[in-house]
């Protein structure tokens, strides 16, 4: 009963907002207390938001920055992860205290932003958004205590058949590893869906801005008068709510229809990954 509740509790929020976009902009705003289902059913609001031009736009920043940063962000890991995680490598202790100090300490925003803009050069850039967050100190921590778990006999044994250590990680560790990964992933991926500061921080291009931050604004300043142009001045208020609605939805249901496909690996990569004591 109680997890019944929870589960009401927690779709709701999401059942109203998948509701309303499907409503009739007049009789939505009209309508007060719980909605259940769509009021009029239309698809008017997805119309409007798909044919906004800084939609697709933001659509495609955001694809280009969660599949290169993605990728870039495993590489990475992978490789900190590896060589941290074999035996004999000097310094190792000295470098995961180092890289453990970032997570409790940082330079904060203002050395940031001059060092994406006036050392790296990458301000208005959409790798501005991946570079500096290259690699995620807890995800390298996760990642190198299941490297570390492989059998030092595996290690051996290539060795001895003359593979060197990109062999190695390539064809024992990483498919050895795939449940991790997976969930290394699924983390990364959604950090740069929905990720929304650093590119408010960064850029300044309209044509650079990602999903997350058309989304913002459309949400916070009310800027729906591009997919509005065509309502009178009485309708732009009621239309605005559902296209607010529908650009939620828009902006949701991609990164949700991927969870599916990586929660088989979720659990078992996570106690794979575990940092044990």
């Amino acid at each position: 009963m109680f997890m019944s509740v929870m589960i009401v509790i927690t779709l709701y929020p999401f059942l109203y907002v998948l509701m309303s976009s499907l409503s009739d902009s007049k009789l939505l705003l009209a309508h007060t207390g719980m909605l259940l289902w769509p009021k009029g059913f239309t698809w008017e609001a997805y119309k409007l938001v798909f044919q906004n031009p800084n939609i697709l736009r933001g659509y495609a920043n955001t694809l280009f920055v969660v599949t290169v940063g993605t990728t870039i962000n495993l590489l990475m890991t992978c490789l900190g992860a590896y060589v941290l995680s074999r035996k004999g490598v000097p310094w190792t202790n000295t470098i995961m205290l180092a890289i453990v100090f970032t997570m409790f300490f940082s330079g904060g925003m203002i050395p940031s932003y001059l060092l994406v803009n006036n050392w790296l050069h990458l301000g208005n850039n959409l790798f501005a958004l991946i570079i500096p967050g290259a690699i995620s100190t807890w995800n390298l921590i996760v990642l190198r205590t299941s490297f570390g778990s492989i059998s030092e006999s595996l290690f051996e044994s290539a060795r001895m058949d003359g593979a060197h250590d990109f062999t190695i990680l390539a064809r024992i560790v990483v498919p050895l590893s795939l449940p991790v990964l997976a969930v290394m992933t699924l983390f990364y991926g959604v950090h740069h869906w929905n990720a929304w500061f650093s590119s408010m921080l960064y850029l300044r291009d309209r044509d650079l801005f990602p999903l997350q931050l058309i989304l913002r604004e459309i949400l916070i300043q009310n800027s729906t008068e591009y997919m509005t142009s065509n309502s009178s001045a009485g309708e732009i208020e009621t239309v605005g709510e559902s296209i607010k609605y529908a650009t939620i939805m828009a902006a949701t249901l991609p990164i949700l229809f991927i969870y599916p496909y990586l929660q088989r690996y979720f659990v078992k990569g996570v106690m794979i990954g575990s940092i044990k004591g």
